[in-house]
């Protein structure tokens, strides 16, 4: 039977229903449990005992079975499934002033995939199947669609991101990594908070757009008759507030960048920033460390996470490594000792680097070693620290190493998840630092930002020293359900129309 003509069949039980004075469309429904609650409730039940306590239950119809006067359908709810148990003499009499012909109707016009609430007692069938004996039932929503087929479900990855919906109803281990990524959201918050950080929401129009290099979204406003960005990063309002004179804030909220998708990017993703005055980047890899522990012990109960196979250890302190320690780990070549950039790209070729050409400094030589050679190398929790200058427009020299920054960036699984400054304050070389940037914008980068005079203004009227942090969200809840692509930890990602969407993930 094609979809149509399941739909059609459909509609007319729903117009029976209300020929029976039956709304196939209810408005509300009192549940006294849920499913989960009556498995560990009546756990101990033993075969063929029945509990006379009354319960309503309410959830959607995942199976049925109809055997002559007896039938079983599985009810699923938000947290599990239970049996149903109707037998006909028990619903004709319960539901005798309701529907003298209920136990037929209940057969006739019920499908897999409608929404049912019932009421009645709690049995252990012989079989050993802890059930609701019903005494009542009523259709709360009519499904004129049926679910994917119950031995193959639904299995076109595409048709799970485009249809999260079924996604959901189907497979219920989706709607667990979606629970657990709302259990980290509010871990993180509530980890924050009470060590007296504030959320403070900052704006997502604006019409410079700054904080990161990334290329931005634009639309236009009517109104004002000018073009706007979406924001790439909120940083820059977060420190307008350290300067005003809040000490510790935060925001975890939507970011859009107008870039590739593959398994670790989406254009729109969600990431929290934390900025605390009086602080520097040391401060913040503590910081770090005590968010994504306390929040992985309290989601999962345990410092050990399978991520795709491997065991992935959190428990504190993670390893803290300069980029130049590293590149001498993995390749051999030394930053310290080169003199000149030919130099340096002559080593690199020869240890078999490639698309080298358009670094223009070693700092950037360095990092496109780094992201080449050794960033898929770091599976367990690493820091990395003390980032070239070149790459780093917002962080603060180091305190004792020339031509590098006081910045770091958590690497697990291979995958950057943290980004951290010691803040720079001075607005004399940040003015320096955007108006490079700008000149690389007007030159044609796409990812290089303008120079924001109002974030400058601000930084003239004196920031105090201030640690800043940003984690990727998406990426943590990755981590933590095991989730291989980024399109698995949020809900809905973005997508392409239908009709031209590609077999496979387009890679940046």
């Amino acid at each position: 039977m094609s979809e149509e003509d399941i739909r059609a069949t459909r509609r007319a039980k729903v117009e029976q229903l209300r020929q029976l004075g039956m709304n196939p469309y209810a408005y509300r429904w009192e549940s006294t449990h849920h499913a989960a609650q009556l498995q560990e409730k009546f756990a101990d039940l033993p075969n063929g005992e029945e509990v006379e306590i009354d319960v309503a239950v309410a959830g959607r119809i995942m199976a049925r079975r109809v055997m002559g006067k007896l039938a079983f359908f599985t009810l699923a709810d938000e947290t599990g499934k239970i049996q149903l148990y109707l037998e006909k003499n028990r619903i004709q009499e319960g539901m005798a002033e309701i529907d003298t012909d209920a136990f037929n109707h209940l057969k006739q016009l019920t499908d897999v995939g409608d929404i049912m609430g019932v009421k009645g007692t709690i049995k252990r069938t012989e079989k050993g199947e802890l059930s609701v004996y019903v005494k009542q039932y009523t259709i709360l929503t009519k499904s004129l669609l049926p679910l994917p087929d119950k031995w193959h479900g639904l299995t076109d990855v595409a048709k799970r991101y485009r249809q999260r919906y079924v996604d959901l109803i189907v497979n219920p281990e989706v709607r667990q990594t979606f629970r657990r990524r709302a259990q980290i959201t509010a871990g993180i918050r509530r980890y924050l908070e009470q060590r007296d950080f504030l959320e403070i929401e900052t704006p997502v129009l604006l019409a410079e757009a700054g904080g990161a290099e990334a290329r931005p979204f634009i639309t236009y406003h009517n109104t004002l008759e000018m073009e706007l960005y979406l924001r790439i990063a909120t940083e820059l309002h977060l420190k307008r507030l350290i300067v005003g004179g809040f000490e510790k804030v935060f925001e975890l909220g939507r970011i859009f960048r107008n870039e590739g998708i593959s398994t670790r990017h989406n254009p729109e993703f969600t990431m929290i920033e934390v900025y605390q005055a009086y602080a520097d980047y040391n401060d913040m890899m503590a910081l770090t460390e005590g968010i994504i522990t306390t929040v992985t012990q309290e989601v999962l109960g345990t410092l050990h996470v399978t991520y795709q196979d491997q065991v992935i250890d959190l428990t504190p302190p993670w390893r803290r490594v300069t980029m130049h320690d590293l590149v001498m780990e993995y390749t051999g070549l030394d930053f310290n000792s080169f003199q000149t950039l030919a130099e340096a790209k002559a080593a690199c070729q020869n240890a078999g680097l490639e698309g080298i050409e358009d670094c223009d400094s070693l700092g950037k030589l360095l990092n496109e070693v780094f992201e080449q050679k050794v960033e898929a190398n770091l599976v367990q929790p690493t820091f990395v620290i003390d980032y070239p200058v070149e790459i780093s427009p917002l962080a603060k020299p180091h305190r004792s190493k020339p031509g590098l920054v006081e910045r770091f960036e958590l690497f697990i699984v291979g995958r950057e998840t943290a980004n951290s400054f010691s803040e720079l304050t001075d607005p004399i070389e940040q003015r320096q630092r955007l108006e490079e940037q700008a000149a690389k914008k007007a030159a044609g980068d796409l990812e290089a930002q303008g120079v924001d005079e109002d974030f400058l203004a601000a930084l003239e009227y004196g920031m105090p020293p201030t640690g800043g942090l940003g984690i990727g969200i998406d990426r943590l809840v990755m981590l933590l359900t095991n989730c291989a692509s980024i399109r698995d930890a949020i809900a809905f990602p973005l997508l392409k129309p239908e009709k031209s969407d590609p077999s496979s993930e387009t890679t940046t």
